[in-house]
């Protein structure tokens, strides 16, 4: 889950990150009542979920409330990748010495947490690993160490010189990885974090922009994050009702509807439909529950889809009983209409009894997920013709 910079902000003050001060706003004289209060030079950010603001034009500076007013009314007449700004952030401007990049996120192929730092800062962190990888230093945090004192100095000395800002950013770097792990983050940066005032014995670092990105699968964990999700961004109605049904959906352009407990399984499940030729319309992960209602949900979600010519149900029963994804299915049969075949693969718990619940109702499951995927593709095909 994403949230905005000036949400991002309000996480990283609440742990001692140091940020500007700043608000967000929904309608150009809110932006000028703000610019008002701070009663200095500010910088109205578009807040959307994209990069490229600034490109785009979605970030300006206004020298006055009157300036303000009129860069804010701008800049909510926008569209920024095909999304419409709708909120904006008035922060206090100010001067910056130099430019950083601080992020963490995790590298799965290490199973550990990374922390990026750079010189090269207030750019698109990609641009510069695909064009200067060399200016890109990663630090791997063991998950059973966690940061230690040594990676904070390796990383603050590679920045800086001088003493006041390596403490500073220790200190940083500390909280960051706060943030990170104690709200289940994905990704938590700083881009840029800078040296201001200029010129001055007196600088102090600060964060001018925050990114944070939530794992979804984390969020059961902080339930108040919820309240952070932008209701006005534009997704799927399929995808929000299934996520309200403790399903995971994503829609996706092809013609085989996909039910299946588990993401690695609904991974495996897509990769060999387009082996054998098929197209798979979805993927939906049931999860680990023993509901029958959520095969009904999954068939009342999947076949809102015209272009649906088959239905795959590919369950291995771990903690999801085969016999209650066939009753599940049963259900669902007796509440719509089900007008595309269905083609279904169970192995694991009860899967006999499954069966049997199955074949007294004209329903057959294979063993096999070779055999079933040959044949729902070969329906699907059928379907089209």
């Amino acid at each position: 889950m994403k949230i905005h910079e000036y949400q991002a902000k309000d996480i990283f003050e609440q742990y001692g990150i140091p940020v500007t001060k700043g608000r967000m706003a929904r309608t150009a004289q809110e932006a000028k009542i703000i610019a008002e209060e701070l009663g200095s030079t500010v910088v109205v950010k578009a807040q959307v979920h994209v990069g490229g603001r600034g490109k785009a034009g979605g970030v300006k500076i206004a020298h006055n409330p009157d300036e303000t007013y009129s860069i804010a009314q701008t800049i909510l007449g926008l569209e920024i990748k095909g999304l419409p700004v709708k909120k904006i952030l008035v922060a206090e401007a100010v001067e910056i010495a130099k430019e950083f990049y601080v992020g963490i996120t995790l590298d799965l192929s290490v199973k550990k947490i990374v922390f990026l730092v750079s010189k090269a800062g207030g750019v698109d962190i990609e641009e510069v690993a695909a064009t200067q990888p060399e200016q890109i230093i990663k630090v791997y945090i063991d998950p059973l160490l966690g940061l230690q004192p040594f990676q904070k100095r390796q990383m603050a000395y590679a920045l800086f010189s001088k003493k006041d800002h390596i403490h500073q950013a220790m200190d940083i770097f500390e909280k960051l990885y706060r943030v990170f792990c104690g709200l289940d983050c994905s990704l938590a940066e700083i881009n840029p974090l800078v040296i201001t005032p200029t010129g001055t014995e007196t600088s102090t670092l600060l964060a001018l922009d925050a990114k944070v990105v939530f794992d979804d699968n984390g969020l059961i964990r902080h339930p108040e994050l919820e309240a952070l999700r932008d209701m006005d961004v534009i997704e799927e109605e399929d995808e929000v009702e299934a996520r309200n049904n403790g399903l995971t959906f994503i829609k996706l352009d092809g013609e085989i509807g996909c039910i299946v407990n588990g993401a690695g399984l609904a991974m495996a499940t897509m990769d060999i439909i387009k082996l054998f030729g098929g197209e798979p319309a979805n993927f939906l992960d049931v999860g680990g529950s023993s509901n029958p209602n959520k095969i009904v949900k999954a068939f009342q979600i999947i076949l809102k889809n015209k272009k649906i010519k088959a239905v795959f149900i590919n369950i291995f029963g771990g903690i999801t009983r085969c016999d209650d994804i066939a009753n599940g299915l049963l259900e669902a049969h007796k509440q719509m209409d089900i007008h595309v075949p269905v083609v279904i693969r169970l192995a694991g718990t009860n899967e006999e009894k499954a069966r049997t619940i199955l074949n007294s109702a004209h329903f057959s499951a294979y063993a096999s997920m070779e055999e079933a995927v040959t044949q729902v593709v070969e329906l699907a095909k059928r379907g089209q013709a």
